[in-house]
């Protein structure tokens, strides 16, 4: 059972699918890490987000230690959003993606494009989202967590402008795809949401 959460930043498509990896016992990727490992080499380097090349090189993060603090970070996270848009950073990772999706058994994977792009075959998908001011209230309240000075108001300019380039790239733009369940979150408990996409999930599982 290959499961495919998708949805804008800070939605709770992350929390939602390690969640369900849990519930059905399967292992989970967030491809997004993926992208901002990318970013973080580019950042350490001193390279330049705006070059499509330098981008390609920052591709080799075998070293990356996926647990480092820094790549939950603002500064990784915009130019993740920058990155992803190059089709040769895009080509260089679908393959990492894909076959984890395809592992024996099965896998969760969250993201922006995979329903559409990475999965599009995927046993379930769920498109989750939530209004800009909460998905900013929520991402305050994380980087406030970790200790970093920021500002509400930086975070919703921050949300909205990954919003309009996650969703206007050329290449595996953020859309929600055709057979995907959408769940909004912005009214709903972590508690009530996972529930509610576990049973969507099981509504397209079941004989």
């Amino acid at each position: 059972m290959i499961v495919a959460v998708d949805g804008p930043a800070a939605s709770g498509k992350g929390t939602i699918a390690r969640a369900l990896a849990r519930h059905y016992g399967l292992p989970h990727l967030d491809t997004g890490l993926l992208y901002r490992a990318v970013a973080l080499n580019l950042l350490r380097w001193g390279g330049d987000p705006g070059d499509e090349r330098q981008a390609l090189k920052a591709c080799d993060f075998s070293q990356t230690d996926f647990a480092d603090p820094e790549l939950k970070s603002e500064a990784a996270g915009g130019i993740a959003s920058r990155i992803s848009a190059y089709p040769a950073v895009r080509a260089a990772l679908i393959k990492r993606q894909r076959d984890f999706a395809e592992q024996p058994g099965g896998a969760v994977l969250d993201g922006r494009d995979i329903g559409t792009v990475i999965a599009p075959d995927a046993t379930a998908k769920l498109f989750v989202t939530a209004r800009p001011e909460i998905r900013a209230e929520r991402r305050f309240a994380e980087l406030k967590r970790m200790g970093l000075a920021v500002h509400i108001e930086d975070v919703l300019l921050d949300i909205r402008a990954r919003d309009e380039r996650d969703s206007s790239r050329a290449m595996a733009p953020l859309v929600q795809a055709e057979d995907a369940v959408l769940l909004d979150t912005s009214e709903l408990g972590v508690d009530a949401a996972i529930a509610q996409a576990i049973a969507a999930v099981d509504a397209r599982t079941s004989p």
